[in-house]
């Protein structure tokens, strides 16, 4: 008896189970925009970037006003000529001595800055060598300091470029202390 009864229970679950599939009509979707998504074109407008003055589509977002990314500290110095003299003030870099390690130093001073000023420092690099780009200075005619070397090496001066982008804050201040003693030698 007991045997008759699951046995009808479990029939009875299972006719009710299947009577509610209709292939008919589909079943209902929980969440349809997870299981049909709209499809966009690759290089379609979109609003998802929508900026403040109103140029839909055609700004991305601004950050927030002051806010500076993660691991940034802003260099207060302006790019100007006042900034420059102002930069041969700073004699001490804000590293501390044991942050310095001049075997890394030389070797990114040799892959950004020796094609150019040469290996010594002599400005006799191998572009200036080729003919490529000509004045190039030596640092024992110039009267730099570590601040002045990082100023230029953050913004650039004359043919240079900046390498702010190519270099982290704490590697400018490990080449231009390089470029000192690079000098002194």
């Amino acid at each position: 008896m007991k045997s008759l009864l699951k046995i009808t229970f479990v029939l009875g679950i299972v006719v009710s189970v299947s009577s509610c599939k209709d292939n008919s009509k589909p079943n209902y979707q929980y969440m349809p925009n997870m299981y049909e998504s709209v499809a966009y074109e690759t290089n379609a407008e979109s609003d998802a970037f929508n900026s403040p003055t109103g140029l839909h589509g055609k700004v991305g977002q601004l950050p927030p006003a002051g806010s500076i990314k993660r691991g940034f500290v802003p260099y207060e110095i302006p790019n100007t000529t006042e900034g420059y003299n102002f930069s041969k003030t700073i004699t001490k870099s804000p590293l501390d001595s044991t942050a310095v390690d001049m075997k890394k130093a030389g070797e990114l001073f040799d892959i950004y800055c020796a094609i150019c000023h040469g290996t010594a420092g002599d400005g006799k690099g191998k572009l200036v060598k080729q003919e490529k780009f000509l004045g190039v200075p030596s640092y024992k005619d110039r009267q730099i300091t570590i601040g002045s070397i990082f100023h230029v090496e953050t913004y650039g001066l004359n043919s240079m470029g900046s390498y702010a982008n190519q270099l982290s804050q704490k590697e400018r201040w490990m080449i231009a202390a390089y470029v000192l003693e690079l000098k002194n030698k």
